[in-house]
């Protein structure tokens, strides 16, 4: 039986973005304002699949997502599909580990994961499908530096500073939601 993905257009302080969905969770998050090259992108990485419009259907993750987006140190407890290599999920899940207002370095990832090579952490969260709920966007360079972001470093920036604030806020006693 094919297997069906639903997917669905959502607009965030960010710009807009598609979320796409298995019957396991999302499989695909990401920026980008051109539908019809997204929708392509989504068919080539999902060939084997039943590719549907679920906007009505998906209409409260996309209110969920829109949330996230907004306020990236906010809990998200919607399913994930994650979909890649062995070493990419293993990269993924250690990006969900790192608490939100918190930043780490290729270098030290790596290190967690018994390799000396950064380049190979770099792929993994450079291949990430799930923009800021696998929050590889607090990953920056050892020196502190913002470095490259598959949906571009003002997105990353911007992220990084509503942690931060966030985070500021709670930390400081005041109400947060």
């Amino acid at each position: 039986m094919r297997e069906t993905i639903r997917f669905a257009w959502g607009d965030s302080s960010l710009g807009d973005f598609v979320a796409a969905v298995s019957d396991k969770g999302i499989v695909a998050l990401e920026f980008s304002a051109t539908r019809i090259a997204m929708e392509d992108a989504l068919r080539t990485r999902f060939p084997e699949a039943a590719l549907e419009p679920g906007q009505q259907e998906l209409a409260s993750v996309i209110d969920i997502v829109g949330g996230v987006i907004d306020d990236p140190a906010r809990a998200c407890d919607l399913s994930l599909d994650l979909r890649g290599t062995p070493y990419e999920v293993q990269v993924w899940r250690l990006l969900q580990e790192i608490p939100a207002g918190q930043t780490t370095n290729y270098g030290t990832l790596a290190a967690k994961l018994g390799s000396r090579d950064p380049r190979d952490v770099t792929a993994a969260i450079a291949s990430n499908p799930i923009a800021v709920i696998v929050p590889c966007h607090r990953v920056i360079k050892k020196d502190g530096s913002i470095s490259g972001y598959r949906w571009g470093v003002r997105r990353k920036r911007a992220l990084l500073v509503r942690e931060q604030h966030a985070t500021g806020e709670r930390d400081a006693g005041c109400s947060h939601g």
